[in-house]
């Protein structure tokens, strides 16, 4: 099983021996044969190859998978729109379509079914997938920590008869100044995440959610996103953006006395957020794609980046001094009598400190759309914030940091979406349960 704390079973790390020559580092081939100028990958110790096919994440439990985890190393965000004349009825068929299709997409065994099997149990020890969705995409792969989260959007509850079960914590974001949002890549009556550590799986879990979907709802908008794959560093390490900085050292942890109260919905629903009981156990996603304009940025010197996000680029420790984890002191003054962490820097800004103890929990993903015709790179970030409450946890960061935060100069918000995520389901279940049916 996939945990957050420790690299995959089995991954060593890698070390390049290379012989004497006079062919020089031009001349170096990985995994070549003997001879001057080859190199040969060799590892300290045998690794099986499979354990990052074989890990899982149950699907089942008090709370959907995807929002506590670390970021898998390939994401797809989709948003799903009812077709006319879908009503709850088809809705609630859908959604247990799509949670008996993940339910059995996730669990240990094969992804996919052998060539033949139409229904029953798998030869790899699960129940199949029908026989319409079973595409051998992710043939021979394994669950490859695959997760599969479902949201509701604002409009859903309207389109199907349910706007007096509309939680309040899902009012409309608010507008801010930095935003030049794209509303066809904005929001959506239903909201999907997918993540995996294989390509393929999750773009199989990508086709079987759209083929089960047919007749009832149409994708409004895909992203698609990347992180750094497991066992690519020598030991678990901060993810790094495409600005190059380390991006998620302050994350709230489930550690924290408080991380339950700050992400998830308590158990019979909160008055205070206008959550209501359905949504017990679940949580608030906040989706942004976020431009970083990146040719702007690498203009900047090291140390002038440093200033405006507050951290150093090579290990992320704090301009305050320490390492990485180190607590940020905003207080610090330097030598010079000036600020340790500048006024506008990204970190201060954003800090609970400065956003009356506002937090979040951040699981994104990294994107890269091509090259424009101008040349430059569309690339960023897939934000998603996790909250109990974005009244308390997006809304009053994203307003700080709209009026004084130095990075925004680099970035660009274009799209937007705020979606009611419940909690998990039982055997037998499906999400969303709650709301579609008592």
């Amino acid at each position: 099983m996939r945990t957050e704390d420790a690299a995959p079973a089995g991954l060593s790390r890698r070390r390049l021996l290379a012989t004497a020559g006079a062919a020089g580092a031009a001349g170096l081939v990985v995994g070549g044969g003997a001879g001057a100028g080859v190199a040969r990958a060799v590892r300290d110790e045998p690794v099986a190859l499979n354990t990052v096919g074989s890990a899982y994440v149950p699907f089942e439990g008090a709370r959907q998978a995807g929002i506590v985890g670390p970021a898998q190393a390939v994401g797809h965000l989709v948003a799903f729109d009812l077709v006319p004349g879908a009503d709850r009825k088809a809705a609630a068929a859908l959604l247990r379509r799509w949670s008996d299709a993940v339910r059995t997409m996730t669990r240990p065994g094969t992804t996919m079914t052998r060539p033949g099997t139409r229904s029953g149990t798998s030869p790899g020890g699960r129940d199949a997938l029908p026989s319409s969705y079973d595409d051998q995409i992710a043939y021979d792969a394994g669950p490859s920590s695959l997760t599969v989260t479902f949201g509701f959007g604002r409009t859903f509850f309207g389109r199907t008869g349910l706007t007096g079960r509309l939680p309040g914590a899902l009012a409309p974001l608010p507008d801010f100044a930095g935003d030049a949002l794209d509303p066809k890549r904005s929001n959506g009556d239903l909201w999907v995440q997918i993540g995996a550590d294989d390509a393929l799986v999750a773009f199989h879990a990508l086709r079987v959610l759209q083929k089960a979907a047919r007749d009832t709802a149409g994708v409004r908008w895909q992203m698609n996103g990347f992180n750094r794959t497991p066992g690519a560093t020598a030991h678990p390490m901060t993810g790094r953006n495409l600005m190059g900085q380390i991006d998620g050292t302050n994350n709230p942890k489930p550690t924290d006395a408080d991380f339950d109260q700050r992400i998830f919905v308590p158990a019979g629903g909160s008055a205070d957020s206008g959550s209501p009981a359905w949504m017990a156990g679940g949580s608030y996603a906040v989706v942004r794609r976020i431009r970083m304009l990146l040719d702007s940025w690498d203009h900047l010197s090291v140390a002038r980046q440093e200033k405006v996000i507050g951290r150093r680029k090579s290990d992320g420790a704090p301009l305050s001094g320490g390492t990485e984890t180190t607590p940020v002191d905003l207080a610090k003054v330097g030598a010079d009598g000036a600020l340790a962490i500048a006024g506008d820097a990204h970190v201060r800004v954003a800090a609970p400190a400065s956003n009356g103890g506002a937090a979040m929990l951040r699981r994104a993903f990294s994107y890269h759309d091509g090259i424009g015709t101008d040349g430059t790179p569309d690339a960023g970030l897939l934000f998603v914030a996790w909250q109990a409450d974005p009244l308390k946890g997006f809304v009053p960061v994203q307003r700080k940091l709209d009026g004084g935060d130095g990075l925004s100069r680099f970035l660009r918000h274009e799209a937007s979406g705020l979606f009611a995520v419940p909690g998990g389901c039982g055997p037998g279940e499906y999400v969303g349960q709650r709301l579609l049916e008592e």
